[in-house]
């Protein structure tokens, strides 16, 4: 198993705003690796050659793992496990094999099943991106004090785990670990249910009394612009823990709606400042961590 130091090739596959963004945080912290990309599309293929994204940017999957010490998947979710079964049995022995996707249950699930004893997976969400998507957008300090949370189990490769950990560290990232179960319902409520509520309450409203509004719902809405491709493979494999938190949403809003309906001032007031005093506490916490700005 190779340090983070002794990395010769990482190979990314998918070369969009994340995959991108990885490649040119390689170039830019792995003087020594070679960096190879992936992409199926000619025409990503040729703005990354363009934009001199990576070392060598390829449309052929086997050729481009073929001689990697760290494979990076950052494709969307529902391609994982047929990429797994394309690479598995071209990957060298001793590679780690990783992805940046915002589930964890299904991918370690896939990895298990399809790649040989002799590769070590290891789930990686790096808290990292925008709505925006494409190769385009790709910087090279987009991960610059993000969180990554890397998914292990009981049969983990402690070593690939630790190679990892020094590869995003090298990045910019503040590492966290969890299991993939509570990696998903942890981020059920804090990332997949907000995009949720976002595309909700922007179809909720008519096209006519939209353009009235201010700040404050460009700013609640502004995820809502996220690539529905790439959300709808977040929602469907981490159905159950997104459903359960939309009922909270529902319970919460029902909270609201009976305290208004019954003109109750005190219990609106009440609701509103939980609210309140918990985003605060957030927000310093946040602050308080260098994870925001003050």
């Amino acid at each position: 198993m190779l340090a983070v130091k002794d990395l010769k090739q990482i190979t990314v596959v998918g070369m969009g705003l994340l995959g991108g963004s990885i490649s040119l945080a390689v170039l830019r912290s792995f003087a020594r690796a070679r960096v190879v990309g992936y992409a199926h599309r000619a025409s990503t293929r040729a703005r990354a050659r363009q934009l001199a994204m990576a070392t060598e940017v390829t449309g052929s999957l086997a050729s481009s793992v073929a001689g990697a010490d760290l494979v990076i998947l950052a494709t969307p979710i529902c391609t994982f496990e047929a990429i797994f079964d394309e690479i598995a049995d071209v990957l060298p022995s001793g590679c780690i094999v990783t992805d940046v996707g915002s589930t964890k249950v299904l991918p370690h699930r896939w990895a298990a099943s399809t790649l040989p004893k002799t590769v070590h997976y290891v789930g990686s969400h790096p808290i990292a991106g925008s709505e925006q998507r494409g190769i385009e957008f790709a910087r090279d300090d987009l991960f610059e004090r993000a969180i990554c949370v890397l998914t292990t189990t009981g049969k983990s490769d402690r070593r690939a785990v630790q190679t990892l950990n020094d590869f995003w560290s090298q990045l910019g990232c503040t590492l966290e670990s969890m299991t993939p179960a509570e990696h998903d319902r942890v981020f059920a409520n804090v990332s997949h249910l907000p995009h949720v509520t976002a595309a909700a309450l922007t179809n909720a409203g008519k096209d006519d009394d939209l353009k009235f509004c201010g700040r404050g719902f460009i700013d609640t809405s502004r995820i809502a612009s996220g690539p529905p491709n790439i959300w709808a493979d977040v929602l469907l494999t981490n159905a159950r823990n997104v459903t359960r938190g939309i009922d909270k949403v529902i319970g919460e809003l029902t909270r609201l709606r009976k305290a208004i309906d019954k003109a109750d001032r005190k219990r609106i007031e009440a609701l509103l400042a939980k609210a309140g005093a918990k985003r605060a506490a957030l927000i310093e916490y946040k602050i308080k961590n260098k994870e925001i700005l003050s």
